[in-house]
């Protein structure tokens, strides 16, 4: 097995069976972090959309290995984003308040490029894009 475990993506089970079949992480542990995650990326907002960044589809991946090191794969709304260099920092500072985690990395990428599919129904409701 991988020692990296996908929490949120695109992958089928997300790595989880995995994860628990090698007994690096317990199925509790792992429901809990990735709530966690989930929640601290919810505090994140891009400054010029009054919607968090989960909702806005920024987030595509979240890996986690054995050791407990998030890596996470995130875009923009646009490459010119006026925070390209802050949020990541951002996303970094709020996984490393999970409990248990080591190490947070967010990587930015444009493939694919974000649009407004992306958003959750909850983001285009508080946005009127409905």
């Amino acid at each position: 097995m991988s020692d990296d475990t996908t929490l949120l993506g695109k992958d089928d089970d997300g790595g989880r069976g995995a994860a628990v079949a090698s007994g690096a992480i317990t199925p509790a542990e792992l429901d809990r972090l990735t709530e966690d995650i989930i929640a601290a990326l919810k505090t994140v907002f891009d400054p010029e959309i009054p919607v968090d960044i989960y909702e806005l589809g920024l987030i595509y991946k979240v890996d986690l290995s054995d050791d407990f090191d998030a890596r996470i794969e995130m875009t923009l709304t646009a490459p010119g984003c006026p925070v390209a260099g802050e949020m990541p920092i951002w996303v970094e500072q709020a996984v490393m308040k999970v409990e248990g985690i080591k190490s947070a990395t967010a990587d930015l990428t444009f493939d694919p490029p974000w649009d407004a599919s992306k958003m959750s129904d909850e983001a285009k409701m508080a946005l009127n894009m409905f």
